[in-house]
């Protein structure tokens, strides 16, 4: 079963419009009279009943798009235009004046009726209802006539008198156009796909329809692709009149009325087969009403043969194809109760309106869900999903978009083991935040991964990161900082091309920006870049960031790195001189000293707590290359072990050590290094001055070796080997016991 669910959305209503029968469920909708004038005055200021009018320049507050003009108001004279005539008085079947009284055919101490100019009310007004703020049994004020004792007004269409209560339709075609450019108004605020379908059915019901059924197709095409499949209709939304409501605008909730026709239409899922009447109206594009041939055959394949359903009879129902610029991508059906008049043969004009607006605003936020649906894929991709966890140091990271509509950008950050259980720690960022500055940003990262499995310097990492971004093209410009932390030693070397300077937080919470070369962006070309070493001492974190982070428009960029210094040194007074502020409330704090207007950028952030790996951890020697090399590698380890008191280890680490060492010492022609490294696991390094890689292999039964990867394999928890600018180094590691 698909996720989309059918949800059913009353229109709802604040309170019936003044003038209206409360007992009239569409109450709401219908125009009320307003007071009458003297002749020559200009019109009055419209708004609700009860309300304040606006003066003159001011717009009116409780006017919204479906709001009717209010019938108690004092008259304001407007000097800047003439009055028009009474346009939407009906006109009487004499085509004389009514009453004898007022011409244009407004009974004798009557309002005229004034029709709505937000296009609101358009399907008819009352011919029976009450007059304007008189309740249900209430004497009528002086002047004004009893609406209910007045004579029924008559069709247009026909001439004949329309019984009291009932409806009469659309009085002209203006009252149409008002109305579909506010329903397309409403449709077009829409964003996404939800919202356009929700304008669709509140603009619609009640002032157009008494319930609509919004069919869109399953899986909806994006742009020119072409769908797969067959043509299968999913009800996405359904929106219709409450079947009662209280006289005071809200709905009676005590008693539960019992199920009407319109309640009863619709299936979710239908499957349109090729050459059925239904694909035949839906490849005619054009709304047709539902008492035609064509369309009475196509009801059951879209509503559901299998159900019990009745639509009323006459033109009550209109079905609409919804097209976007290339298909049909679904199906609208606009239903009136048989309480209402019918539809008239300008309403298809008005339902051909409604479907073209909402099929095109559904193909665009179809089309921009898909492509912010890529952008942050692209970006998700291009930035780490996780963080390695290295030896001696902790890492956490945060990066934040430059806006959300665009959550692309250049800003990266990196973390790469490195043999020696040291670890890069690289953040650059490309200039711009776009499409294109992230895929340059993910060519980029790409290239200095490359280049720090190569284990080269980082001055060197940059001169060829320099050289990759001449070759992307002459305007890619990006700067960059990468650093190495070796926690063996507590030192770390730093390389810096235009990048902001990194912030080192120490234990006493003493925070420090490091100098560094400033150097020169990367893209620039034909500049060389210096690279620092510095302690960095245990318990100590370095915060390494974008300049989005420290830069905006409201300040320049060393004073967001002071205050970015001095937010760091008040967080760690927070937990004491001798235990560190967690890394990831650090870096939510480190956030949260972004103002309302510093968002000018993307945000990359990357901080490490420095562990390091204390010297009684460590144990290193020189072999060799020579045939007693493995034995004494033996001793060697089994010494270190029983110091460490992790003699469980000694004999796969005896085993495992003595295959490495004798694979290396064969083609070593300068001393083989031996690190054992104790920290959450046991490491065991082996370096020597040759620069191919083993590889494993499946040995034959015949076979003499090629045996020594296997077992380091099967035995140990990982393994692997780093070519390095003087050899390779083979490591592996096994649990602690």
């Amino acid at each position: 079963m698909d996720s989309t669910r059918v949800t059913e959305h009353p229109t709802s209503f604040d309170r019936p419009s003044t003038g209206a029968d409360p007992t009239d469920p569409r109450g709401a909708l219908l125009p009320a009279p307003v007071p009458p004038r003297a002749s020559g005055s200009a019109l009055p200021a419209q708004g609700r009943t009860g309300e304040t009018p606006p003066t003159a320049g001011e717009a009116s507050p409780g006017v919204f798009e479906h709001s009717q003009p209010g019938a108690e108001q004092a008259a304001e004279p407007d000097t800047h235009r003439p009055r028009p005539g009474a346009e939407g008085v009906p006109v009487q079947p004499d085509g004389g004046q009514a009453g004898g009284g007022q011409p244009g055919g407004v009974p004798a101490g009557a309002a005229p009726r004034v029709a709505p100019s937000d296009g609101s009310a358009l399907d008819g007004v009352p011919g029976g209802g009450q007059a304007a703020g008189v309740r249900p049994g209430s004497e009528v004020p002086a002047g004004a006539t009893d609406r209910r004792d007045a004579p029924a007004e008559p069709d247009r269409r026909t001439g004949q008198p329309t019984a009291p209560g009932q409806p009469t339709p659309m009085r002209r075609d203006g009252d149409r156009l008002r109305f579909v450019g506010a329903a397309t108004r409403r449709i077009a605020r829409g964003m996404d796909l939800d919202e356009i379908v929700m304008g669709l059915c509140r603009a619609t019901v009640p002032t157009f329809a008494d319930a609509i059924l919004v069919y869109l197709r399953e899986p909806l095409p994006v742009g020119d692709e072409r769908p797969t499949g067959p043509l299968v209709l999913r009800l996405r939304r359904t929106d219709r009149i409450p079947a009662e409501r209280d006289t005071e605008g809200g709905f009676a909730p005590a008693a539960q009325p019992e199920p009407s026709e319109l309640e009863t239409v619709g299936a979710e899922l239908c499957e349109v087969r090729p050459g059925s009447a239904l694909a035949e109206v839906l490849r005619g594009v054009r709304p047709v009403f539902t008492d035609t041939p064509a369309a009475r055959a196509a009801l059951p394949e879209l509503l559901g043969e299998e159900r019990d359903f009745a639509l009323p009879d006459g033109r009550r129902a209109i079905l609409a194809p919804l097209r976007g610029r290339r298909r049909v991508i679904g199906a609208a059906l606009f239903l009136r109760g048989p309480e209402r008049i019918p539809f008239e043969a300008d309403d298809l004009l008005v339902a051909a309106q409604l479907a073209t607006h909402s099929a095109l605003g559904i193909d665009k936020a179809v089309l921009y869900g898909r492509e912010a649906y890529i952008a942050d894929e692209l970006q998700r991709t291009m930035l780490p999903e996780n963080l390695p966890r290295c030896t001696g140091v902790r890492l956490a990271s945060r990066y934040l978009p430059a806006a959300e509509t665009a959550r692309v950008g250049g800003d990266w950050y990196d973390a790469i083991p490195l043999p020696g259980s040291r670890v890069a720690l690289v953040v650059g960022d490309v200039m711009g935040h776009s499409m294109t500055s992230a895929a340059i940003m993910g060519q980029l990262r790409t290239t200095a991964q490359t280049l720090a499995g190569l284990d080269l310097p980082p001055q060197e990492v940059l001169h060829h990161l320099d050289e990759q971004a001449q070759r992307l093209g002459t305007d890619r410009m990006a700067t960059c900082l990468y650093a190495v932390y070796d926690p063996v030693s507590h030192r770390i070397t730093v390389a810096n091309a235009g990048h902001p300077p990194p912030v080192l937080l120490h234990l006493g919470g003493e925070a420090e920006v490091l100098r560094v070369p400033a150097g020169a962006p990367i893209g620039v070309g034909g500049v060389d870049f210096e690279a620092v070493e510095l302690d960095a001492p245990a318990g100590a974190t370095l915060l390494l960031y974008t300049d989005g982070l420290v830069e905006s428009r409201l300040r320049d960029v060393w004073t967001g790195i002071e205050q970015l210094r001095e937010r760091l040194a008040a967080t760690a007074q927070l937990t004491g001189p001798d235990h560190p502020p967690p890394l990831e409330a650090l870096c939510d704090e480190v956030l949260d000293m972004l103002g309302p207007g510093d968002r000018d950028d993307d945000i990359a952030l990357l901080a490490a707590r420095f562990d390091g790996i204390a010297p009684s951890d460590v144990s290193y020697w020189f072999l060799d290359p020579e045939d007693a090399a493995p034995g004494k590698a033996r001793r060697l380890a089994r010494r270190a072990l029983a110091r460490w008191g992790m003699e469980d280890l000694t004999d796969a680490v005896e085993l495992l050590v003595s295959e490495v060492v004798t694979n290396a010492v064969r083609y070593a022609s300068k001393p083989v290094t031996l690190r054992l490294l104790r920290t959450d696991v046991l490491r065991c390094e082996v370096g020597d001055d040759v620069p191919q890689l083993p590889r494993l292999r499946q040995a034959r039964a015949t076979d003499e070796g090629g045996r020594g990867l296997y077992l380091v394999n099967r035995l140990a928890r990982r393994w692997g080997a780093t070519r390095l600018s003087t050899g390779k180094v083979v490591w592996f590691e096994l649990n602690r016991g």
